[in-house]
């Protein structure tokens, strides 16, 4: 199993924060890797909310050709944040050339596009870096949308975030997820880290798909920019949320009723009986055969935690109004929120979708049957 640290503030924090939250819950990843998300900016990117962020990884010999591309794509270079390495003597971590964090803004003809276009434009740059890095992963770009930073490495959390010098020059965010891996592929491959993002989504899971090929048949039937790749069979639980909230449009918590829906007799109880049972019909292949913990954000910053029918993986939300951590342990949020009631924590079970507001006030708990 893996373990998953989420925070949503309504102020900013540093992701550390979050890794110290990994390395209380360290019995349930093995090291293989540290995944970071961040949402809503502050810091030396507070001022810059509208410009698109390029997170990836270079070679130096590729270097070049990053920087000739994105002039070519129509993009200007405004801001870098370099991360402070440290590589402490001993570690297993091994140094890339260039850790990319770049904020650019549209230029000539791109400033003039509709929002769709360019959220498409965006999608369709990452991909083309993706591809032309692939061969020989001399690229590796996990992100390019504003507001957002991705940050990935093979490593233990605490060693990782010290290499990043996350502790003295801290990122700073009001969201952030983490995840500390446990490698389950035959080799380690850094798409395949968890968390994921696509378009403003994103997602990291616990657990299990043995489903994984029936989804990504039907995702990648779909023929939509992005449903590609799939290194990790927990990929697809952000190309569903992305394909429900953004494609369909369906509201937040029509995804829970998507991936694990109910059985006949108890859709029958609900008011939207007959939506639910189109959506049963026709997104059969998108339902999830678990055990999963499943975390993740969409484009206002709303945050979610949902479990499998199975509940056969831990997880947990608590906090208290104005900062709030879904975690995979109670020693995780102990760690973040010492002072919170521990009465108030919220275990969801099979039917339950647990959901924080953008500005960490409101939490609410939907249920597949009751809500």
């Amino acid at each position: 199993m893996c373990r998953l640290a989420a925070i949503i503030s309504n102020e900013y924090f540093s992701p550390m924060e979050n890794i110290l939250a990994l390395n209380t819950m360290k019995e349930g990843h093995d090291g293989s890797g540290l995944g970071l998300v961040l949402k809503n900016l502050g810091g030396e990117f507070e001022d810059k909310k509208e410009l698109p962020i390029l997170s990836a990884i270079c070679n130096d010999n590729k270097l070049a050709v990053l920087e000739n591309f994105m002039r070519h794509m129509g993009f200007e270079q405004k801001f870098t944040w370099t991360p402070k390495i440290n590589h402490k003597p001993g570690s297993e971590i091994v140094k890339r050339d260039h850790y990319i964090i770049r904020a650019y803004d549209y230029a000539g003809k791109n400033k003039e596009l509709p929002q769709a276009e360019k959220d498409n434009l965006l999608l369709k740059t990452r991909l083309e870096l993706k591809k032309i890095g692939e061969e020989d992963e001399s690229i590796l770009a996990f992100s390019f949308w504003p507001d957002v930073i991705t940050l990935k490495e093979v490593g233990d959390p605490l060693e990782v975030g010290e290499f990043f010098g996350l502790d003295v020059k801290p990122l700073q965010a009001k969201i952030v997820l983490a995840q500390g891996r446990q490698n389950t592929n035959y080799a380690i491959c850094l798409y395949a880290c968890h968390p994921f993002f696509i378009q403003g989504y994103s997602t990291m899971t616990n657990g299990e798909n043995t489903a994984f090929v029936p989804i990504r048949e039907y995702l990648t039937g779909r023929k939509i920019d992005g449903y590609i790749g799939y290194n990790s069979d927990s990929e697809v639980f952000t190309h569903i949320l992305h394909y429900t909230h953004k494609i369909l449009k369906f509201p937040l918590k029509y995804y829970k009723h998507i991936i694990n829906p109910l059985t006949t007799s108890e859709i029958d109880t609900r008011k939207d009986s007959a939506v639910l049972k189109l959506l049963k019909r026709s997104l059969r292949p998108l339902c999830i055969d678990g055990p999963n913990c499943t975390i993740g954000f969409i484009p206002d910053g709303t945050i979610f935690m949902t479990q499998d029918t199975k509940k056969l993986r831990p997880g947990v939300v608590g906090g208290v109004p104005g900062k709030y951590g879904l975690m995979s342990e109670t020693c995780g949020l102990n760690k973040v929120i010492p002072s919170r009631d521990i009465s108030q924590d919220i275990f969801p079970m099979k039917y339950d979708m647990v959901v924080i507001s953008p500005d960490a006030k409101e939490v609410k708990v939907w249920n597949e049957i009751t809500d």
